[in-house]
């Protein structure tokens, strides 16, 4: 392994893997399928990561004498659907795939959880490899086993826990990465220094400028990012306890995503996020939980960056209080109709908020959209 890779342990029992974090990983996915024992490989990927990368991966298998089976699909969230799932699989039963083999996914969140989900109910269970081409797959999505689909009735509603083998985060996908997308990832990087990092966003607030340039900034923001979501998901894997901190700016991003229909042209997952995350912090001070310093301080960084921050920094109309709270209602962190969401008393000091009253939320959210 090349002393410019980074490797991070995500510690699951049986069920424990690498992260591996470094430029040129695609090219060594062929190496590692072969040293899982795989005989077939399957590459998931959608059109705009196959013009990209889709070659050197299908290379990288060729010259470890294994079998290729690659599946293309639309790009953009509309692909996590009933419907691309449907192509997913077939196409993994037309390769005949079977349970020794690899499912690679190679791609951003949407291809990661697509893929992952195709994976998880295929013969009941094959096994997949992440290989993150976007900042927020590479500090998020790929890492700790979550895939699935949207609906109509919400995002990521229909899914499987199912926990890769590998993550291959090669950093130099990143810089084939449109603007727009990779300060949408970075959103995600800001959210481990909210949770329980203060020290993390303090040192993103000055170093912000070197993860966006490339080099070793960025690799330290990812690992970092990685380690945080690595130990959260080795506590809880199945999100029963510690791990809904990984929520903080979901319950609100979430609906908002919802609100748009997923038009990726007007909102994208981490510009949601960006918006929960100053939407959470504001909702924690007017509830006198933190202070509104602490508040605009997040807002700050992350309209410094060039990420939206407030509701009405999202084009056309998202609909009333009413409108996003029912679309709240639809979140899994709901339970027996009562909202949970991850509040906090200051930067690096998220907790768990369970039963939030609905009147409460619906007020804020009125307040949000006038703001």
């Amino acid at each position: 392994m090349s002393a410019d890779v980074v490797t991070v342990p995500v510690a699951l029992g049986d069920r424990a893997y690498d992260i591996r974090i470094g430029a040129g990983l695609i090219d060594t996915i062929g190496k590692s399928a072969a040293g899982l024992g795989a005989r077939t490989v399957a590459v998931v990927t959608d059109q705009n990561i196959a013009a990209l990368h889709l070659d050197r991966a299908l290379r990288s298998i060729a010259n470890s004498n294994l079998g290729a089976a690659p599946i293309v699909v639309p790009a953009g969230e509309a692909t996590k659907s009933f419907k691309y799932l449907e192509q997913a699989v077939s196409g993994l039963l037309d390769a005949k795939i079977e349970r020794g083999d690899i499912v690679v996914a190679l791609g951003g969140g949407v291809v990661g959880d697509l893929a992952g989900f195709a994976a998880a109910v295929t013969r009941r269970g094959v096994r997949v490899v992440q290989v993150p081409t976007s900042l927020l797959a590479q500090v998020d999505s790929s890492v700790g086993g979550k895939t699935g689909i949207n609906t109509a009735h919400g995002k990521n509603l229909v899914g499987a826990f199912h926990q890769p083998s590998l993550v291959l985060a090669d950093t130099s996908t990143l810089d084939t990465l449109p603007d727009r997308e990779f300060r949408a990832g970075y959103a995600e990087v800001v959210k481990y220094g909210l949770i329980d990092d203060a020290g993390f966003f303090s040192w993103l607030e000055k170093h912000w400028k070197g993860v966006f340039a490339g080099g070793e900034d960025r690799v330290h923001a990812i690992a970092t990012s990685c380690r945080s979501k690595a130990s959260i998901v080795a506590r809880d894997e199945f999100e029963n306890g510690d791990r809904a901190l990984l929520n903080l700016g979901h319950t609100f991003g979430h609906a908002l995503e919802a609100a748009v229909g997923y038009d990726g042209a007007r909102l994208v997952h981490g510009e949601g996020v960006a918006i929960g995350l100053v939407l959470a912090f504001r909702f924690s001070a007017r509830l006198g939980l933190t202070s509104e310093e602490e508040a605009e301080r997040v807002a700050a960084h992350l309209k410094a960056v060039g990420l939206p921050t407030r509701i009405a920094d999202i084009p056309g109309e998202v609909g009333d209080a009413d409108r996003l709270l029912e679309l709240m209602t639809q979140d899994k962190k709901v339970k027996a109709g009562r909202l949970t969401f991850i509040l906090a008393r200051g930067i690096g000091r998220s907790f768990i908020a369970p039963d939030v009253p609905p009147q409460n939320a619906r007020d804020f959210l009125d307040f949000a959209l006038k703001s």
